[in-house]
């Protein structure tokens, strides 16, 4: 289980917490004049980072109050959190991971890194023939 520190009530598990999405979105300067696309923009639109993400959080059964913390998306290590209002705290730079394993090349020729699903009667144990007989 995750552990979050609340910046009030200390480490606690995290199914306390309520996740508020990202963190230090402004509101629009003038909502009046916003169209359409822009307010799908504010709404709907955040960035998905691979790495530290500020996002807001919310102490639901405990202190009930809202903070920020920087959450490395790869990891789901809480690397900071600190209250609203307060700056953002540097990112720690940590070593991304390496492997003693040489990458391939993806198996489609694109670069997702997705391959094909296996075909039928493969090493999968599933079989192209049904499993019973009329």
């Amino acid at each position: 289980m995750l552990l979050i520190p609340c910046p009030w009530c200390g480490p606690r598990d995290e199914a306390e917490f309520h996740h508020g999405g990202q963190a230090h979105v402004p509101y629009p300067e003038d909502p009046a004049t916003l169209s359409d696309e822009g307010w799908a923009r504010y709404l709907f639109f955040r960035a998905n980072p691979k790495g530290p993400s500020a996002e807001r959080w919310m102490h639901g059964a405990g202190c009930r109050r809202w903070f920020n913390a920087l959450r490395g998306t790869s990891t789901n290590e809480i690397l900071a959190v600190y209250r609203p209002g307060e700056e953002r705290p540097e990112s720690p730079q940590r070593p991304e991971p390496t492997s003693a394993v040489p990458s391939a090349r993806p198996a489609l020729g694109d670069e997702t890194g997705f391959s094909a699903p296996p075909a039928l009667g493969d090493e999968t144990g599933f079989s192209a023939r049904p499993a019973f007989e009329d």
